[in-house]
């Protein structure tokens, strides 16, 4: 009895040790490990007693892909390395010869990041597999692209410059989800179309809200070729055709031509001046001081040309009808009389010679006497007309000189966290 008990014990061990044996053959790859782990299928969220699992971003990449100033929007593009820990996915390296496995992404649970202020939100895997350890950290790569509501600071325009927060959040509701622990943040420092990216950082309001404080900045230059010069330099152009004489009307007609053509300039670039925010660029403003400049010069202009030629403001020509002889006619029916009594001297053969010469020389002094009318509107309308030029020069030089002050130095301030409010 006792002979076939100890054979039955061996025989009971031998058993054990090949089975034992078999088990360790049964994964002795990183394959069949990995593939273990994805039957277990475990596609749920790690569930704590806090229920809150910790979601580290190692690695944080921010990138500015273009800025719509017409719709007021941020595209961004961001490139996260996560890393969480999931117990059930740990083993045993005593049995399992390997610290490292890689599993496909769509076989176990990941995490989502989500961006706050966001319109439009794509997160995408930047591989199909993840690496898991032997401890059960998880680690994963994601890129988001997002469009984000940012109401840039466009006061300023085009010296503009602003700060937006791109708010980056996990999965949350009442007390259970995600909470994100960030590490280092990268920017890509590019520029896109007429802006410029600077050094972003990350911040937070509470414990629970991060966001990427992005600094944006315009390229001045371009649009300040294309928009502020042309209009100062109509001005400029403008004032300098108080040179012109004002008879003739060539002053006349060239700021006709500046008017439309200044018109025309806006009509233009309407769909190239940015949309309206909280604060509202200043250059409409300026565009629209300019045109009135522009109209006012141009209507002073004739008014002063009309002075010049008949010494009066009047809007309409007074028609020169029949003049009664009881009130003593004027000097036009005096001048018609003379000419008429000295035409009919001569054809009369009158000999008179002095009778003929006071009639020629009270013609001749009603002549001088109307040149020196003529003389005397024409200096009166041309010293109005410097009088204009120079409040002219000194209001617009003062004017574009405060303008392009307002415009760099000026600040109007945004809030730009009301999507949190």
């Amino acid at each position: 009895m006792l002979r076939f008990l100890n054979h039955s014990f061996k025989k009971a061990v031998v058993l054990l040790t090949l089975l034992t044996g078999y088990g360790h053959a049964q994964c002795t790859t990183r394959r069949c490990l990995a593939e273990m782990l994805i039957k277990k299928e475990y596609l749920s969220q790690p569930q704590t007693e806090n229920c809150t699992q910790n979601i580290f971003v190692k690695f944080l990449e921010y990138q500015t892909l273009s800025v719509d100033t017409k719709s007021l929007l941020l595209i961004s593009r961001l490139r996260a390395t996560l890393e969480w820990t999931d117990p059930d996915l740990a083993w045993n390296t005593s049995v399992y010869q390997f610290n490292e496995v890689i599993l496909p992404v769509s076989k176990i649970w990941s995490p989502e990041l989500h961006v706050t202020n966001g319109i439009t939100t794509e997160m995408s895997h930047s591989s199909p597999d993840l690496l898991a350890n032997s401890k059960g950290t998880v680690i994963h790569s994601v890129i988001i692209n997002a469009q984000v509501i940012c109401e840039v600071n466009l006061f300023n325009y085009p010296f503009a410059s602003d700060k937006c927060p791109v708010a980056i959040q996990g999965w949350s509701r009442m007390g259970c989800g995600t909470n994100l622990v960030f590490g280092e943040l990268k920017t890509v420092i590019a520029s896109s179309g007429e802006w410029e990216t600077g050094n972003a950082t990350l911040e937070r309001k509470r414990s629970d809200r991060n966001f990427i404080l992005v600094p944006l900045s315009i390229k001045s230059t371009q649009p300040f070729i294309t928009l502020v010069l042309p209009s100062i330099l109509i001005v400029i152009a403008d004032a300098v055709s108080f040179a012109l004489p004002l008879g003739g009307g060539e002053r006349n007609g060239f700021k006709v031509t500046l008017v439309l053509s200044f018109t025309m300039f806006l009509i233009i670039l309407n769909d190239e001046l940015p949309g309206d925010g909280e604060c509202s660029p200043i250059i409409r403003f300026h565009f629209c001081c300019c045109l009135v400049i522009l109209v006012v010069s141009m209507l002073w202009s004739m008014v002063m040309t009309r002075l010049f030629a008949e010494g009066r403001f009047g809007l309409f020509r007074q028609s020169k009808g029949p003049v009664s002889g009881n009130a003593g006619g004027g000097k036009a029916k005096e001048d018609e009389e003379v000419k008429a009594e000295v035409g009919v001297d001569v054809l009369g053969g009158v000999k008179d010679d002095a009778q003929m010469l006071r009639k020629v020389v009270n013609f001749l002094e009603a002549l001088d006497a109307k040149t020196r009318e003529s003389d005397r509107n024409q200096r009166f309308a041309s010293k109005l007309d410097h009088i204009f030029f120079w409040f002219y020069l000194i209001c617009g030089s003062a004017y574009l000189i405060i303008m392009n002050s307002v415009m760099v130095a000026y600040e109007c301030s945004v809030d730009h966290f009301e999507f949190w409010y």
